[in-house]
């Protein structure tokens, strides 16, 4: 019952950097002229919403529930999301994804940590690798769209 309350609370805040994530994206979207920095955008959004309806799924399995939407109001990769937001002011496609290249960093640091535990997450340790796989791919794609704005 212990390790159902702590399974519970890691793939919560795990929600919480999705939604975080996903809200930035969509944000970030609205805020960019370019079509390829728009379709990355919402493509990646979609994945973290994906992602999340699977751990909720999870967290039910562990006697839980997680019925939010929105990103946590707390914690590192929330501020790193409202840097986003704050590139957006000035519109400049670079900055808002060197902010996201931060963001997916903290996102990967948090699956790690989860995932370096694998008796606490075993059911489902074959999940976050995979969403932490997905997640490093969107990383290697956001620094490659940010190496080719920056050439431009």
């Amino acid at each position: 019952m212990e390790n159902d309350k702590e399974i519970v609370s890691d793939l919560k805040g795990l929600i919480n950097i999705l939604n975080d994530g996903k809200e930035g994206y969509e944000t970030a979207s609205e805020n960019t002229d370019s079509i390829e920095l728009k379709g990355a955008f919402l493509r990646f959004s979609a994945q973290r919403a994906g992602y999340a309806m699977e751990l909720k799924d999870h967290i039910a399995l562990h006697g839980g529930d997680s019925d939010n939407e929105s990103g946590g109001l707390l914690g590192a990769i929330h501020r790193t999301w409202i840097e986003i937001k704050q590139a957006l002011s000035s519109n400049e496609d670079v900055a808002i994804l060197s902010a996201i290249e931060t963001g997916e960093s903290e996102a990967l640091d948090k699956y790690d940590q989860l995932i370096v535990d694998p008796g606490t997450h075993a059911d489902h340790l074959s999940l976050l690798k995979t969403q932490r796989a997905g997640i490093a791919d969107a990383l290697r794609e956001i620094q490659r769209l940010r190496h080719q704005f920056e050439q431009r």
